[in-house]
């Protein structure tokens, strides 16, 4: 008999849910992974069925949109777990319990105390014949009091949800599911184990009435959507999801308004009023036991990994808990990962310089056609929900004020150590139950192998070791009914598409290669956090194996390793999601997984003591291809912190210009990305993703925190920040010819991050490179200062720039 074949799915973890009808059946899971002991067979079911189609079958297709319109069984959608909603009448409802709050009315009064006093000292109060003072003031505060009570309710009016109408969520409900099963045509998968127990924490909460906040990640338009049809398919009452007013478009902004959106400013600028109604609307919404959703990373993550937490909607809910307004509610985090993102050719224009489109429903509809589109599956999982009152409790023990009174407030330090652990508390846990999707894999791998392309049989083989790396490191893989991994593989690749993965014809066997390396990067960096660890010790290694020789000539010191893997943690402490065990915990953890994985050996001495870290002789022999994935997953990011350190060199003040250079960040970043396309073309950078401008801000992000730049805001001003060079980290000119001298504070930064940079292929290295990349980000920086003392001259200089720096007199 043939042995089988490899597949990527011999480990199985808990069933998946099928739902047909008002059944809910219970099947195999939709993922492997962990070291557990896992089931034996394997039955993938979808959450949602396809639906039928009018040219294919126009019978079939009235009968389920009849059962849709007139609530046949489930679609009935009549005794959802929670509070009562779609109902007439909600809305104004909802309106008087914001109004009626005491901290509105309190924030009224004290606006219309304040502006009442203004127009006393200003003399605008003149006193009429026949009236006091008295009642001439209590007339003016009155009529304030009003006009202030009106702009209310119109605050209110374009932001609560509108959640009215049983008759509408079906329609919308089978509008959406409609779409989703044609774009995403294999389906919305979900755990059973995960769906179940968060039906238990429901029925609980809802006899408490306390809310369940769904706190998910965020990449496409569609994570709300998938969520609102998952509740809606099993029963529990719809969470009103927090979104941003750039949606609040024609048709589509009431149409989301009615399914569940409430609508809040992208900024709330310097408005008490505006950010006191949004409180109280959420203090509405949790007292009343509402579910309640909103992204924990503000927006869409345009590089496929999380972002760090925003804090804005969370500091209402923590609010809300810990001034004793809400007893207490339930925090659920929830990853939504995808076989193929829809917006992803918008985010790398994006990336790569282009303004940000204006939302509008043609596009929002059409994406790349999405009706027509086959993008794979869409896996939601469920991190166990937990209190966010117990969570609060511990923090606040832990900072040694457990005896803080209800109504006492935090300092704002405390308040935001308390914000800073919960969101990276909650992006952890959805790390921890993401799913690991085939184009992830198959994304990673290509983007991880050297040489020009990969055949079939190597990329099924890397595939099926990285499948083995996913779970030993605790993650899960998703998989397609206990298919042989070259199946997956094939069905990835048909996901993917000829645009992002090129095919070889004519050869011996199948060569794939990556076509667009940029947007293939989006998939692998759904993955990385697995392995950010695993990287960075590895790139730090690298300092030495980079200089060749024989074995002992590449091992590296401990200490040298230590300090190196440090500062690299520390550079991309604002980049990546750590494991939170502390970065000596996590340096020895990782050390004793990469020896347990026969690709480094290390020597100690007598006493246990490591003294030098090296490749093991397996890992010698295997061509290294271990380790070289780990180095590969991190190298776009250290090219990218480099290239911004690199622009940073351009700042240096003239030797006859002013010594306070302040430029606009936007414009400084914007300067970097130029450097980056130019250094990548004349062979100085060996990774276009370098160019990344989210990756560019983060770098920009980190190094104010560290105080090598030092950035301006100014309060209620349209213009947006600037910076300059701080003047202990800007390097010195040299006095005859003006050109940056290779030596300072930032010079060493940057060569200690270049020390980690690949070497060799794609950049032309030699004793040149550090006056040809100095020359060029000084003449960027010169540009980018003229253009911020003679703004009206940018667009000519800027072309003469651009020609200076490609080496040519023609016209652009």
């Amino acid at each position: 008999m043939a042995p089988p074949k490899a597949t990527i799915n011999d480990e199985h973890s808990a069933p998946d849910l099928e739902i047909a009808g008002s059944q809910l059946k219970i099947h195999p899971s939709g993922f492997t992974g962990g070291p557990e002991a896992q089931h034996e067979q394997i039955t993938e079911r979808n959450l949602v069925s396809h639906m039928a189609r009018f040219r294919e079958n126009p019978l079939d297709f009235l009968r389920e949109v009849s059962l849709y319109m007139s609530g046949t069984g489930w679609r009935a959608y009549d005794d959802p777990i929670g509070q009562p909603v779609f109902y007439p009448g909600f809305s104004e409802r909802m309106k008087s319990s914001i109004l009626s709050s005491t901290m509105l009315q309190e924030k009224v009064r004290e606006l219309a105390s304040g502006r009442l006093t203004v127009e006393e000292k200003e003399g605008l109060i003149a006193i009429n014949e026949g009236k006091t003072v008295d009642e001439k003031r209590a007339r003016r505060r009155h009529d304030i009091e009003s006009s202030l009570w009106e702009v209310v309710n119109t605050m209110m009016d374009n932001m609560i949800c509108k959640m009215e109408s049983k008759t509408f969520i079906r329609t919308a409900y089978y509008m959406c599911t409609q779409l989703l099963t044609r774009a995403y045509h294999q389906g919305i998968h979900v755990s059973s184990e995960e769906v179940l127990r968060l039906r238990s924490v429901a029925e609980a909460a809802a006899k408490k009435k306390q809310s369940i906040v769904f706190l998910p990640c965020h990449k496409s338009h569609v994570d709300y959507v998938s969520l609102q049809i998952i509740c809606y398919r099993l029963g529990i009452g719809l969470p009103i999801i927090v979104a941003g007013d750039n949606l609040n478009i024609p048709v589509l902004g009431p149409f989301l308004q009615h399914a569940g959106a409430m609508w809040i400013r992208r900024s709330f600028g310097n408005d008490p009023l505006y950010q006191t109604v949004v409180q109280a609307y959420i203090d509405t919404l949790l007292q009343e036991g509402f579910n309640f959703e909103c992204f924990i990373e503000g927006g869409r993550s345009r590089t496929g990994k999380l972002l760090s937490p925003k804090f804005g909607i969370l500091n209402f809910i923590v609010d809300s808990v810990l001034s004793g307004r809400v007893e207490d509610t339930i925090i659920c985090p929830v990853s939504t990962q995808y076989d193929k993102v829809i917006e992803t050719e918008s985010y790398i224009s994006e990336l790569l310089g282009q303004p940000k489109q204006k939302e509008n429903l043609a596009d929002f509809i059409s994406s790349s056609s999405v009706l027509s589109l086959k993008l794979g599956r869409v896996d939601i999982r469920f991190h166990e929900p937990w209190s966010l009152r117990e969570f609060l409790g511990q923090q606040i023990t832990r900072l040694n004020m457990a005896d803080l009174k209800p109504n006492e407030k935090l300092a704002q330090a405390e308040r935001g150590r308390i914000l800073r652990t919960l969101g990276y508390r909650v992006l952890s846990e959805i790390n921890d139950v993401s799913v690991m999707m085939p184009t992830a894999l198959v994304g990673t791998v290509l983007l991880t192998l050297r040489g020009r392309g990969v055949g079939k049989a190597e990329l099924v083989r890397r595939l099926d070791w990285l499948c083995g790396r996913v779970r030993a490191k605790g993650g899960r893989v998703a998989h397609f009914y206990r298919s042989p991994t070259e199946t997956v593989v094939d069905r990835a690749l048909d996901v993917l598409g000829p645009k992002l993965v090129g095919t070889i014809a004519g050869l011996a066997e199948p060569t794939y290669y990556a076509v667009d390396r940029f947007q293939l990067s989006f998939y692998r960096n759904m993955l990385i956090h697995l392995f950010i660890t695993e990287a960075l010790v590895s790139v730090a290694m690298y300092t030495k194996i980079k200089q060749g020789g024989g074995p002992t000539n590449q091992r590296i010191e401990y200490e040298a390793l230590k300090n190196q893997v440090f500062f690299l943690s520390q550079l991309f402490r604002g980049e990546f999601i750590f494991p939170p065990e502390g970065l000596t915990t996590n340096l020895e953890k990782t050390l004793q997984g990469l020896v347990d994985d026969n690709v480094i050996h290390i020597t100690r001495d007598g006493s246990g003591t490591p003294q030098y870290v090296e490749l093991s002789e397996a890992e010698r022999l295997c061509g290294r291809e271990n380790y070289d994935f780990y180095c590969f997953l991190i190298w776009p990011f250290i090219e990218a912190s480099w290239l911004c350190a690199v622009s940073l060199l351009g700042l240096t003040p003239s030797l006859d210009g002013p010594k306070e250079n302040w430029v606009d960040v936007k414009k400084a970043q914007d300067s970097a990305q130029l450097l980056g396309k130019t250094l990548y073309h004349q062979g100085d950078l060996s990774y276009f993703e370098a160019v990344n401008k989210e990756t560019l801000k983060n770098s920009y992000q980190r190094f104010e925190e560290e105080g090598i730049i030092l950035v301006a805001k100014v309060k209620d001003s349209k213009a947006g920040p600037t910076l300059k060079l701080a003047p202990e980290w800007a390097p010195k000119r040299d006095p005859n010819t003006g050109k940056v001298l290779p030596h300072g504070r930032l010079w060493d930064f940057t060569e200690l991050i270049a020390q980690s940079r690949r070497e060799g292929k794609n950049r032309r290295d030699g004793a040149t490179v550090s006056s040809r990349v100095l020359t060029m980000s000084d003449i960027v920086g010169r540009q980018l200062f003229y253009n911020a003392t003679a703004p009206e001259a940018a667009d000519v200089s800027s072309k003469q720039m651009r020609r200076k720096a490609i080496g040519t007199d023609s016209k652009l």
